[in-house]
């Protein structure tokens, strides 16, 4: 997996992840996060637009951060998912606890409401 970051109005952070997120990348994306979590409010679109594979270790490292994000009045939400991970999202019940929008614009233009 690959992770770049890019910063948008309203201090949305997208995170882009490319390639496959499971057991052997999970820690990479852990450190990518800690430091997104570092910011005073932390406003996070994960783009998986390039992003083949998410296994639950990769998933759960999003997870771990909502309490972070929660308590500091952020939020993180999901952009660009493949019908494959889409699918993933729902059925583990990812739908209810962060947003989930088909284009990384669209996640954005949500923050400015």
């Amino acid at each position: 997996m690959h992770a770049t970051i890019t910063d948008h109005r309203a201090e949305v952070a997208v995170l882009h992840l490319r390639g496959e997120l499971d057991a052997d990348t999970a820690g990479q994306l852990h450190a990518t996060l800690a430091g997104l979590l570092e910011r005073p409010v932390p406003r996070i679109v994960v783009d998986m637009t390039a992003l083949k594979f998410c296994d639950s270790i990769g998933l759960s490292a999003f997870i771990v951060s909502k309490q972070v994000i929660s308590s500091r009045g952020g939020w993180l939400s999901f952009a660009g998912a493949n019908p494959f991970l889409a699918q993933l999202l729902e059925t583990v019940g990812l739908g209810r606890y962060f947003a989930i929008f088909p284009e990384v614009d669209d996640a954005i233009a949500a923050a400015q409401l």
